[in-house]
């Protein structure tokens, strides 16, 4: 890797979230840190909600990373993020994007990978700026399920709303899958790739790229939360900000990543 990222790596923490945003509020960040946990206690989820995860069966990591913008121009980094952890996961895997594409493995607005529409995993942004002349933070903690998706479903239970998919499901030699380290470090390097181009560019740079991998483009849809009445309609894409474009009695509505929840309409 050609940037000064530190890399850390412990037996097990409560959120890896959590520790580097510790960090930042005290003033303890310089460079950017990538952080993994073989166990995480009290893992996060988007909107408080918690992210269960068995060790050796999924991974969890976290990486702090300095803008040189204010955090109004960082949207649709989320989205950014799901294109980086595909093109790190085709790397890790020695699969082309192609492939992973054909097998079913997507893109949902604005948090998550599917395989299938059953969910692989979740990304969950936090930070900010401490003052005007201080870089903008963002703490980007990535979950994924690596092996054993019925077990994963089990443990959820009603949790997610959603079937679990698993990284082992997209090779035919279960055994073959690459371990945690290797996966974690080819995201890290994709990373650091997207990251470099999102902060010149901005998301209008992967716009297209995104609704390439969009789980549910041209199908009808409903938003609801936000303490906003539902939004039903037919899923456009996205605008050069990353926001959804939903088309409703002819016109697009605009949605902004928030504490929203998308579903395919039967």
């Amino acid at each position: 890797m050609n940037w000064n990222c530190i890399l850390e790596r412990v037996a097990q923490t409560r959120s890896t979230n959590d520790d580097l945003l510790a960090r930042w509020r005290a003033g303890e960040l310089i460079d950017p840190v990538a952080r993994i946990a073989h166990k995480q206690t009290a893992g996060k989820g988007r909107a408080g909600r918690s992210w269960l995860a068995k060790p050796q069966d999924t991974m969890c990591f976290s990486l702090a990373y300095p803008f040189d913008r204010r955090p109004a121009q960082l949207s649709g980094l989320s989205l950014v993020i799901g294109l980086a952890v595909i093109r790190g996961l085709a790397a890790a895997l020695n699969i082309s994007e192609a492939d992973l594409y054909a097998q079913g493995l997507r893109l949902k607005w604005p948090n998550d990978l599917l395989l299938n529409n059953a969910k692989l995993g979740g990304i969950l942004i936090e930070g900010g700026q401490a003052n005007s002349n201080a870089p903008t933070w963002m703490i980007i903690g990535v979950g994924i399920n690596l092996r054993h998706a019925n077990a994963i479903e089990d443990l959820l239970g009603s949790e997610m709303g959603l079937k679990v998919s698993a990284l082992d499901q997209l090779i035919s030699d279960k055994t073959a899958l690459p371990d945690i380290e290797y996966i974690w470090l080819k995201l890290i390097e994709s990373f650091e790739k997207h990251l470099s181009e999102f902060e010149h560019s901005g998301f209008v740079h992967f716009q297209h790229a995104w609704e390439r991998w969009d789980a549910f483009q041209g199908q009808s849809v409903c938003v609801s939360g936000a303490g906003e009445e539902p939004i039903f309609g037919s899923l456009v894409g996205v605008d050069q900000s990353g926001a959804l474009l939903i088309k409703q009695d002819g016109q697009n509505i605009t949605v902004h990543a928030g504490d929203v929840s998308l579903r395919v309409q039967p």
